[in-house]
């Protein structure tokens, strides 16, 4: 038997969802030009090196690693692969994961890498921002030069960035939506300014000027600056992962104008450059960053104010993907269960109160280690060309199982694998002047995975599993023994068995020989978690029987756990079908459902018996998972089953063979 519990939600097009997807998804991508153009000028050795030529080539670099990476690969190639409407690298994982079981690992590499530029994008980007309030004279006048201030500043407004998460992306959409709208037509408009007094800027289109760039005396960094460049598409990922919070059409309509906005700041700041790269008197700012020098002097305190909230909006878009990154990671059990809240009932809305705590942290911890901006950048960027060559390895799978020519994913992979690799070789450059962070943020998060990941195959390898046909009598038995009384009414089990029939055996140790346990029906229920994001059905068993049902819940892996409810559902559908029987209550104050009995919710916690005979590896890592377990959410929270009977059993958890005793017997002299 098999039912529908929900149907399946769908984003619509709307002026509110066009200006929520603006406030969601590209709140990192749109704060580039605070940055991009700094870092490679500084990269080069400062204004006093700029030519033509550097600007024309970097622009162009620019100009069609937007294109390459961001349009082609993601909008047109990424966001079609799409798992009923979720994005993102783990989504993309669960779409092709039963192809090959390697494919576990570019999956948890790039996630690991993502979550970890949840960490350095709102450090870097709104550092960036507050400093440009050192090009406001007025401001100088009364703080100073001095980075001590910005620092200050930067740690109040990331702790109100964290603060407001609990609220959901919905009400914060809402909120920037508008302001991101306003943003892209501030950076927009002042771009176009600039551009109109020097079309030539237009040259910087084509790929040539790039391409010799690479090769010219007058580019220092060689073929280094593309990090810099890269950081024009870090947003991109996040643009992929938020796509299950607005739709894929609600990005398509909207991207063309943000890219439009995004391509004429950069050219108008390159017109700009064109005509001041001589002044001495600019060249002498230290900290020179043409982004917030193109403003007019009385606009300049509107434009850092602006890229205050814009650096906020681009902070959210990593945070909100990051949540959504973990909750998927659990699902799939590459994470330990982590409480999960639900701020409102629209899909994709959800806050991790540890994840939002340790992403706000550690976001302190980078800006108060790297202090300004020039040294974030080192590290930034680095942990997205990652993820990016993972999300390549995982799309060129896709193409496979999509049935599309191996040639054209052939050269998909070829070509998006090749610009990465050199993306990446050109930021791995700079490890020791900050990347090394980046590494050591995405370490701590893979070993994590990892370590959950072998934990549970090394559990599914050992842990027993009976057939509940094999018990079939013996329950019939205790469960029509009057001698004894009910322990519950509706005794239920959660079980990690899939396999139809099939439990584990230390359900059957509970039952009978813990203590044995009368029951009127006996439940075991086990929970698939589907590679659908918002699956919601169940399948039963009940073995010619009216008093033992196995039932799996088969729930999407953004869908909440609440095992408690929906078991008494399919207890309400099961009494009307007749499979079991009602159940009448003499003594209850709930006037509804007065035919179902009591529940009883049996948890058996394993603890690692020191029985276990397995190796040192395989001690350490289940001994690291169950120390995590400790401190992750409990399975009363994660199921749902807080306001329920709940008991918890200990067994011990014997892996691999039993140690053998050695006991030597000896007599006692009389």
């Amino acid at each position: 038997m098999e039912n529908k519990l929900t149907t399946k939600q769908k984003k619509s097009l709307s002026i509110s969802g066009l200006l929520v997807t603006l406030g969601v998804v590209y709140g990192d991508i749109g704060t580039s030009p605070l940055y991009v153009m700094k870092a490679l000028i500084e990269g080069n050795g400062g204004l006093v090196s700029v030519t033509n030529e550097f600007i024309y080539g970097a622009l162009s670099l620019v100009f069609w690693t937007l294109t390459l990476l961001t349009t082609i690969k993601y909008v047109m190639i990424a966001l079609r692969a799409d798992n009923h409407g979720e994005g993102g690298i783990f989504s993309l994982y669960a779409l092709i994961r039963k192809k090959a079981g390697w494919l576990i690992i570019p999956a948890i590499i790039g996630g690991a890498a993502l979550l970890a530029d949840g960490i350095l994008t709102p450090a870097v980007t709104v550092t960036t921002a507050i400093e440009g309030l050192r090009t406001i004279p007025a401001y100088v006048a009364f703080f100073g030069t001095g980075q001590e201030t910005v620092i200050m500043i930067t740690l109040v407004v990331i702790t109100f960035l964290f603060l407001i998460q609990r609220f959901g992306t919905e009400l914060i959409g809402k909120l920037f939506g508008p302001l991101m709208f306003l943003w892209f037509f501030m950076i927009g408009t002042i771009g176009l300014v600039n551009v109109l007094g020097n079309f030539d800027i237009f040259r910087s289109l084509s790929p040539v000027y790039g391409i010799k760039f690479l090769f010219s005396e007058n580019n220092k960094a060689g073929f280094l600056i593309l990090g810099s460049v890269f950081l024009a598409t870090t947003g991109a990922e996040a643009l992929y992962s938020d796509l299950g919070h607005v739709g894929r059409k609600n990005i398509y309509l909207t991207w063309p104008y943000v890219k439009i906005c995004l391509l004429l700041s950069y050219l108008g700041q390159g017109a700009w450059l064109l005509d001041v790269k001589d002044n001495e008197q600019l060249q002498a700012i230290k900290g020179f960053n043409p982004f917030f020098e193109i403003m007019p002097d009385w606009f300049r305190i509107i434009g850092v104010g602006a890229a205050t909230l814009a650096a906020i909006i681009a902070s959210q878009a990593l945070i909100s993907g990051s949540y959504t990154l973990v909750s998927e990671a659990i699902k799939l059990k590459l994470l330990p269960r982590l409480k999960t809240i639900y701020p409102s009932n629209s899909k994709g809305q959800l806050y991790i109160p540890v994840v939002n705590t340790i992403l706000w942290l550690s976001c302190l911890g980078v800006v108060l280690y790297f202090r300004n901006s020039e040294h974030m950048e080192a590290a930034y960027g680095l942990a997205i060309t990652i993820t990016m060559l993972m999300t390549t390895i995982l799309l060129f799978n896709y193409l496979i199982v999509k049935k599309i020519p191996k040639v054209l994913a052939g050269v998909m992979i070829v070509f998006f694998g090749v610009l990465e690799v050199i993306f990446f070789i050109s930021s791995i450059s700079k490890f020791f002047h900050g990347g090394f962070v980046t590494i050591i943020i995405a370490a701590t998060i893979l070993m994590i995975m990892v370590v959950w990941h072998k934990a549970n195959q090394i559990e599914q390898n050992v842990v027993r599993e009976v057939s509940l046909l094999d018990y079939k009598d013996q329950l019939s038995e205790l469960r029509s023994e009057e001698s004894m009384p009910y322990y519950a009414t509706n005794l239920v089990y959660l079980t990690s068995k899939e396999t139809a029939g099939m439990i584990d055996n230390e359900i059957i140790y509970s039952i009978f020989d813990k203590q044995p346990k009368r029951a009127a029906v006996y439940w075991f229920v086990n929970v698939l978690v589907t590679d659908e994001p918002r699956t919601m059905e169940y399948t039963v068993e009940t073995f010619e029987t009216d008093f033992i049902v196995k039932v799996q819940l088969r729930l999407g892996f953004r869908v909440p756990q609440q095992v408690s409810t929906y078991l008494r559902q399919i207890v309400i559908d099961l009494m009307a079908d007749g499979t079991i029987e009602k159940q009448p209550q003499h003594w209850s104050t709930n006037n509804f459902n007065q035919d179902i009995g009591d529940f009883c919710f049996v948890l058996v916690r394993e603890e690692l018996s020191v029985d276990s005979e397995l190796s040192d590896r395989g001690h350490f890592i289940m001994s690291v998972k169950l120390a995590i377990k400790k401190v992750s959410v409990s399975p009363i929270k994660w199921f749902g089953l807080e306001y329920t009977d709940v008991k918890i059993e200990h067994v011990p958890l014997l892996l691999g063979n039993r140690k053998k005793t050695k006991l030597k017997r000896v007599t006692t002299k009389k």
